[in-house]
């Protein structure tokens, strides 16, 4: 199977596990060892990133901050960033030529300041795959297979993602049917 890095899963009606249902998940990594990659449509309302910046110390912004996101149900404590590649950091995964994931806290910093990633997602925890498991899953029809929009990732509201990012490939998700026939 081709490297997935960069795509986004968009779960189908057909998703069992509750916890992905209406999900789109961005996958930062993808190989013979599994899959690694983050919820980016399901916001945090128990947790905000003033709270997160004060946690941490950090002086807080005067502009508006985005909401934090729940990124999976793995390591749930931990956070990620997942940013716009105007921003150069040496402690980062580059997934692709416009998109980066670190957990530098450095990049908090500079977001407080001002000088950070044009767009980014705070995020706690993240989605995995162990090795062959998210083959198997795309093959019982629970995730679809798109390649990553900036605009959907960034700038869409996150209620819409969803269906956004499946339509703008021409899908309709919500009549989306694991039946195959002939015409």
């Amino acid at each position: 199977m081709e490297n997935l890095s960069g795509h986004f899963l968009i779960s189908t009606p057909q998703m069992a596990d509750p916890r992905f249902q209406e999900q789109v998940i961005y996958l930062c990594a993808h190989n013979d060892d599994g899959a690694m990659g983050v919820v980016i449509n399901n916001p945090n309302h128990e947790i905000s990133m003033l709270e997160v910046l004060s946690c941490a110390n950090i002086p807080l912004p005067e502009k508006p901050l985005p909401p934090v996101y729940m990124g999976g149900p793995v390591e749930m404590d931990a956070g990620f960033i997942l940013y716009s590649s105007d921003y150069q950091s040496e402690n980062a995964l580059v997934i692709t030529p416009k998109v980066s994931l670190s957990r530098d806290s450095r990049l908090l910093e500079d977001i407080s300041k001002g000088c950070g990633p044009r767009d980014y997602l705070f995020l706690l925890g993240y989605a995995g795959w162990a090795a062959g498991q998210l083959e198997f899953e795309l093959m019982d029809n629970s995730w679809l297979t798109v390649p990553a929009d900036i605009n959907v990732l960034f700038h869409t509201p996150d209620e819409f993602k969803w269906k956004k990012a499946a339509y703008r490939y021409g899908i309709d998700i919500s009549m989306f049917t694991d039946a195959i026939g002939n015409a």
